[in-house]
């Protein structure tokens, strides 16, 4: 009797942890970021530090260079750099504020274009 209760308790915890729904994807780290749409986002959220084609400003770092390429900043550091902020460690610009009001969807896209302007300018590869 007890061996069966044994088992029946094992199988309900494995049949719990089987059915359990897997966290939902984020749409910066699976790269499903629209591109047009981050043209506008970074207008609008990211173009007066960074510049309006991300080559940098008196404000903010340039997203053009080596330093930010996917192998040096990958697409997930620039969602933790808007959810979390970031100090000052390759630019002299003062640290980064959070920035509140960007949803994962808009930073995906803003991603996505920041992208394809290094891609652009010969930074990655095509």
């Amino acid at each position: 009797m007890r061996r069966l209760l044994v088992l029946l308790a094992t199988t309900v915890a494995l049949t719990a942890c089987a059915t359990e729904t897997p966290p939902a994807a984020n749409p910066v780290l699976d790269g499903s970021g629209d591109v047009a749409a981050g043209a506008e986002l970074f207008t609008a959220h990211c173009a007066q530090c960074h510049g309006p084609d991300a080559g940098g400003s008196d404000n903010g770092p340039s997203f053009l260079s080596d330093i930010y390429i996917p192998s040096h900043h990958a697409d997930g550091a620039f969602l933790l750099a808007v959810r979390n902020g970031v100090q000052p460690h390759h630019w002299d610009f003062g640290p980064m504020p959070p920035q509140p009001g960007l949803s994962d969807q808009d930073v995906a896209d803003i991603v996505a274009w920041v992208r394809q302007q290094q891609r652009t300018a010969g930074l990655i590869e095509q």
